[in-house]
């Protein structure tokens, strides 16, 4: 039986019965192909052949198994296992093939090793037909379809095919999210999950190993050769987990190995100067957030020894709890004053920070407005604060007006980095900040790598463009300029306020240590005294992208940040090594940090770097990007 609509097909389905079952089973068939989820056929079809009883070929059915999996990801994990106890390398790409099934009425027919497509008819397919269990009735009601079944039967005849060394199957069915990978070798596995549940796509692989020329033996038993099946189980057998369930993980790093995204640590054993001590190896730094070398200032250094001997390595609690010293709230007042705002509050890192707000002010009644190059704390605090997000262009503000516009709401926030981590450059602040108003938005700027690094005197992104307006929320980081580590964020009392009460990275974490405390308000201090460092930094800059410009490579940054595209992820990894070799630390930046074949270096400007050094540096960074 064939069901299609406007020939579209639908459904299939056939039996190998006696005679006298022929009445029953024909109604059955016609009712299954009325009641199918794709929708109703405009055509049934059915077709009755009689069987030479002495050609019919009787095999037992394959072992079954069942492996249970939380989603789609693991599922297709659980493929990949299999397919390398099949000894093949290439199981990604077998994988990927599964695309080009999605339109065919039958399966492909797969070179396991070579991935040639052996069917003669590309677009149809191989149909493998003339099968039924050894004797099987349809349920009462004759309109329900056994999947499991029907895939037992099927797998276990293309498994008996010559040269056939495994099947791969996705159901087509939207509502059957259930697939198999059936083989001699380990028999009809059952994975619970390999598709979203409602997606209609699917398809079928038979994996062939043998001469191209032997192939139409192999097709001629899956087409025409008559098969009952003995054995066949009417429902799978008790679901197992997987034997080795840390074997995803094994898969996901090797792929991560394979597409040179794969990241490891390096140990630095020496302060993060302009030159700090690798590997055995004395490195110039280029790669460092700690642009000032606030982190490295002996006033820094003093201000935390003298706090751990006052209040001890810890804070002891939360601090809502027993966490809050003298310290913390002298530094919130002290980086209000420095932002110009009513209030501040200590966040443990950047990324709490970042989490905390959005997810404390935002849910699913708001919509959040994103530029598609926030940092991933961003992008994670807004996914978790479960508000709608809207994504709009890097840096377009007429973008970002239209979905403003496309996407009304009554309660809505603007969030964009000040400095882009990445690619150094800087948020349209002014712009930003007049949308927001005029369509009563809440604004947050994060201002991580701006903070110390733009403006005059490096009072951040306000100062810049010689703002008197103030984004509503201004987020920061201790552990860029200031050296130390931790967040901030500053704005109204009333915003504090909220956060102290409801933002739960806030309240859920024991607080910043004395000695962090005290290097970062110390460290404010002397920023707030010696804007020389930051000019420093900026003139730094700017000599740097100059030898850059004389070497052919034009890369410009109003912030510390210097990008250098290279595009390919290897070719990027292979030239930090070079300029590792030749004792300069620079960092490939890859995916998924950036989008994928937009691998780039990312230069991280010091005040305390020379122009002797970075002029060096230029040069051989230039040398080896001409190479690629």
């Amino acid at each position: 039986m064939r069901a299609s609509k406007s020939a579209e097909h639908i459904s299939g389905a056939e039996k190998i019965l006696n005679e006298k079952e022929l009445d029953t089973n024909i109604m059955a068939l016609v009712q299954r192909a009325l009641h199918h989820t794709k929708g109703q056929p405009d055509l049934i079809n059915i077709k009755i052949e009689t069987v030479d009883a002495q050609k019919i070929e009787y095999i037992d059915a394959l072992p079954v198994s069942s492996i249970d999996v939380d989603s789609p990801a693991q599922g297709q994990n659980i493929l990949l296992e299999y397919l390398k106890k099949l000894g093949l390398r290439n199981s990604s790409s077998i994988i990927k093939k599964f695309k080009e099934t999605y339109a065919m009425r039958g399966a492909m027919l797969l070179n396991a090793d070579t991935l040639e497509r052996l069917e003669p008819n590309l677009d149809r397919g191989i149909r493998a037909t003339y099968m039924d269990a050894e004797h099987t009735a349809l349920t009462d009601n004759g309109c329900c379809k056994n999947h499991f079944q029907e895939a037992v039967i099927l797998a276990s005849k293309v498994a008996n095919a010559p040269n056939i060394i495994a099947e791969i199957c996705i159901s087509d069915d939207p509502d059957y999210v259930t697939g198999y990978i059936a083989s001699k070798k380990f028999g009809y596995v059952r994975i619970t999950k390999l598709k979203k549940d409602g997606c209609p796509y699917g398809g079928r692989i038979f994996l062939y190993r043998g001469r191209s020329g032997d192939k139409y033996e192999c097709i001629d038993y899956l087409e025409k050769q008559h098969v009952l099946v003995r054995s066949v189980p009417s429902a799978p057998a008790k679901k197992i987990k997987e034997a080795d369930p840390w074997q995803f993980v094994r898969d996901d790093l090797q792929e991560r190995k394979e597409s040179f995204i794969y990241r490891e640590m390096k140990e630095m054993h020496s302060a993060q100067c302009s030159h700090v001590y690798s590997n055995g190896r004395d490195l110039l730094m280029l790669a460092s957030n700690n642009y000032l070398n606030l982190s490295n200032d002996p006033r820094t250094k003093r201000a935390a020894q003298k706090a751990t001997e006052q209040f001890g390595t810890g804070s002891g609690g939360s601090r809502l709890l027993t966490g809050t010293l003298p310290l913390h709230t002298v530094l919130e007042k002290n980086i209000a004053n420095y932002k110009n705002t009513e209030a501040a509050l200590l966040y443990n890192t950047g990324y709490m920070a970042n989490v905390g707000i959005i997810t404390a002010l935002c849910d699913k009644n708001s919509v959040i407005f994103s530029d598609e190059y926030n940092h991933a704390s961003i992008i994670d605090g807004c996914r978790l604060s479960r508000a709608r997000t809207v994504i709009y262009r890097h840096n377009d503000m007429t973008d970002l007006a239209d979905k403003i516009r496309k996407t009304p709401c009554s309660r809505g926030l603007i969030v964009t980095d000040a400095v882009f981590s990445m690619d150094g450059d800087i948020a349209f602040l002014p712009d930003i900040l007049e949308t927001a108003k005029k369509n009563h938005l809440l604004c947050m700027v994060d201002e991580a790598h701006s903070t110390g690094v733009i403006g005059k005197t490096g009072h951040g992104i306000c100062e810049y463009f010689g703002l008197t307006a103030q984004p509503d929320i201004i987020m920061g980081t201790m552990s860029k300029a200031l050296g130390s580590e931790g967040g901030y964020v500053c704005g109204s009392r009333l915003l504090i306020d909220e956060l102290c009460n409801k933002s739960r990275s806030f309240i859920f974490s024991t607080s910043l240590s004395p000695a962090v405390i005290a290097a970062a308000d110390e460290a404010l201090r002397i920023l707030a005294a010696e804007p020389q460092h930051v000019k420093q930094l900026q003139n730094n800059v700017q000599y740097f992208c100059d030898c850059l410009k004389k070497n052919g490579i034009y890369s410009h940054s109003d912030s510390a940040i210097v990008p250098i595209n290279i595009g390919d992820e290897k070719q990027s990894m292979q030239i930090a090594q070079k300029l590792f070799e030749h004792n300069i630390f620079i960092l490939a930046i890859r995916y998924p940090t950036v989008k994928k074949g937009k691998a780039l270096l990312r230069a991280a400007i010091m005040a305390t770097h020379t122009e002797q050094e970075l002029h060096h540096a230029a040069d051989i960074i230039a040398r080896y990007v001409d190479e690629k």
